[in-house]
């Protein structure tokens, strides 16, 4: 055994890559036909007609850019995913416009919206030059833009970011919590809805 010199090297480099270029093709192919054989059970919109049935919350989550500027984007994808530590995470469509500053940056805060705050998702789900324009807000952690009204806040620090198809999901760990007793929008079915506890009858 020895180093690899001159004609060996170029050899054992021109092989590592023959072998690189064989595994890629082979990673497209099976993704390929992933992609074929999933949408040939169901198309889009059939999809996601079967995922609106799944009712949520509805939650903007606003961050700040490198220069300071606030930015917020409604969302309904945020779930809990661990109590200790404190994690919890939410996605995202790489497509967005929004998408490189949560990218990169450090922070974010999920604002769960209350029952009358309807406008407020329209609101940061649309195109607008400021979405924040006469909305009042508080400033949290690292200055990101807290709303006010809301039924539950929490301020999180980014710790992680897993590429999943056409979107990507951001893990924080959450470092500040508040709440109240405001009822919680839900949306699902294409229409936004209140929540009301379910009277069990003996």
């Amino acid at each position: 055994q020895g180093m690899i010199t001159g004609s060996r090297w170029w050899i054992a480099w021109r092989e590592f890559g023959r072998i690189s270029r064989q595994r890629h093709s082979k990673a497209l192919a099976l993704i390929s036909e992933i992609k074929m054989t999933a949408m040939g059970n169901f198309d889009p919109r059939q999809l996601r007609n079967v995922l609106g049935r799944f009712f949520t919350g509805v939650t903007v989550v606003t961050a700040v850019d490198a220069t300071g500027k606030a930015l917020g984007v409604t969302a309904n994808s945020f779930t809990s995913v661990s109590l200790d530590p404190p994690l919890i995470l939410w996605n995202q469509a790489v497509a967005s416009p929004s998408h490189p500053v949560f990218r990169e940056t450090e922070r974010f805060a999920i604002n769960i919206l209350a029952e009358d705050q309807v406008s407020v998702s329209r609101r940061f789900s649309r195109p607008s030059p400021d979405r924040f324009e006469g909305l009042a807000v508080t400033h949290g952690l690292g200055g990101v833009a807290l709303i006010d009204g809301c039924c539950a806040v929490l301020e999180c620090r980014k710790v992680a970011t897993h590429a999943g198809g056409d979107h990507v999901v951001f893990i924080g760990q959450v470092e500040r919590v508040s709440s109240n007793d405001r009822r919680p929008l839900i949306f699902g079915d294409g229409k936004y809805l209140s929540a009301r506890p379910f009277e069990l009858v003996a």
